[in-house]
């Protein structure tokens, strides 16, 4: 099998305070923040770090929190643990300082220190379906996820 090799670099980091959350862009990368402002939501794609070990990247099968007694393949699941830790957070977007390099965000799910490996801005004709298909274990979960108090 080919194992082709990838690099990923951080484009910045979450922080959190008791009172903030926001995403904390390298120099190099503010210029891509133009006209962001313009978008009600941005989906941030993070590094798991604390699952970027051998251990967590040889998980193939989990039973999800969210699911007890369900056993799934790690791509049926948000799990953070899985082959390559990339995870994504639809975000919204509370403010956006180009020139500082921060971008305010109601939450995320990700820890403070959390490297950011990209930022996409919300698109709705690309980003979201009209019709979709769940497994019955996820069914009871609610069809719009609140934009506040994920909290970790």
């Amino acid at each position: 099998m080919n194992q082709e090799t990838y690099q990923m670099i951080p484009i910045g980091y979450v922080r959190r305070t008791d009172q903030d959350i926001h995403l904390e862009i390298l120099d190099a990368y503010r210029p891509a923040l133009l006209q962001l402002n313009q978008f009600s939501h941005v989906m941030v794609f993070w590094w798991a770090d604390r699952h970027d070990n051998e251990a967590s990247r040889s998980v193939m099968q989990t039973e999800p929190p969210y699911a007890p007694g369900q056993v799934c393949g790690v791509f049926a699941t948000r799990a953070e643990y899985r082959p390559n830790p990339i995870a994504m957070t639809t975000c919204k977007l509370e403010g956006v300082d180009q020139e500082k390099g921060v971008v305010r965000i109601a939450d995320i799910d990700a820890y403070d220190g959390t490297g950011v490996v990209d930022l996409k801005a919300y698109f709705p004709v690309c980003d979201r379906v009209e019709e979709f298909r769940v497994p019955e274990w996820v069914s009871d979960w609610p069809e719009w996820m609140p934009e506040e108090g994920l909290g970790l």
